[in-house]
């Protein structure tokens, strides 16, 4: 698949505070690329300068073949975004909102209501168009900016931190429309999310960590990179768990023992097949790749 984004070398400093640092990558058309930090690692000056808000130090940054320094009016056409904290007018109403947004890019009349009528289809933004935002919810104040960051039919959808206190129904709702805008439309969608669950169904992954990549790769990648297997022992007693002479930590009800591999755990369970009365077998996840990758657990992980 052909590169829709491609930045190189990228750098940005606030005074003494190096931003970002020399990072490279691409994002491929059509795919679900996962941009994952704490706060302050870049993820935020990265996306700014992306959407031409912020000015870089140094480096290239191309957007479906347009380099910001040449044409950044075009590569911001490509672009919808859907920022962590709402940029609606909450004073007016949903409809107003979107009717206004809408004439900056000469999108008027029929073509409006033709557009409004395949957003409300998509969201189910009927409930709330002639509501002022101020008055939404969290979760349709959510369908609102995402209905806003579609008007222009951008190549690239930009979500950050997009489920951010959401109830999971509307956490899933959110999902549902961005899986069936990749199906539909192909759009390439570049999330940032403290949930590690949805990192986990990204294409690929790149990890900012004081503004310098981390680590990158497809899930898979990063877990057979950085994370090992799990076995997961219930009922049981820690001085059993430490007989076994494996690093173990205690989660909830139960403790979980770190191994490198399937072979690994079956050789354990059949050499102390006492202690394995209740127990599974796990793989690493993405809040275990951030940790070993960074040395940090990233708020949110579950």
């Amino acid at each position: 698949m052909e590169n829709i984004i491609e930045i190189n070398n990228l750098c940005k400093s606030f005074k003494d505070v190096k931003a970002v640092q020399d990072i490279s990558f691409k994002v491929k058309k059509g795919e679900l690329f996962a941009f994952l930090g704490l706060n302050g690692a870049g993820k935020s000056t990265t996306i700014s300068i992306m959407c031409g808000q912020l000015k870089k130090d140094s480096g290239s940054v191309v957007i479906d073949g347009e380099d910001i320094d040449v044409n950044i009016d075009s590569a911001k056409r490509e672009l919808g975004v859907v920022f962590q904290n709402s940029v609606l007018d909450k004073p007016i109403s949903v409809y107003e909102n979107l009717k206004n947004r809408a004439s900056l890019y000469g999108i008027k009349g029929k073509e409006f209501k033709e557009k409004l009528e395949w957003l409300d289809e998509l969201l189910e933004l009927d409930g709330i168009l002639r509501r002022p935002v101020g008055k939404l919810s969290g979760g349709q104040r959510r369908k609102a900016d995402i209905a806003r960051a579609l008007l222009h039919d951008p190549k690239i959808l930009i979500l950050d931190e997009p489920t951010t206190g959401l109830d999971p129904q509307t956490r899933k709702k959110v999902w549902e429309v961005v899986a069936r805008l990749r199906e539909e439309r192909e759009m390439t969608v570049f999330l940032t999310t403290h949930y590690m669950e949805e990192a986990a169904d990204a294409d690929y992954i790149v990890i900012l960590d004081s503004g310098k990549i981390a680590a990158e790769g497809t899930p898979l990648e990063l877990k057979n990179k950085y994370t090992g297997d799990f076995i997961v022992m219930y009922n049981t007693k820690e001085e059993d768990v430490k007989s076994l002479g494996k690093p173990y930590e205690s989660i909830r009800d139960a403790y979980r023992i770190s191994i490198s591999d399937t072979a690994q755990a079956t050789e354990i369970i059949t050499k102390n097949p006492g202690l394995f009365i209740d127990y599974e077998i796990t793989k690493g996840k993405m809040d275990d790749v951030f940790l070993a990758a960074t040395g940090k657990k990233l708020e949110g992980a579950n």
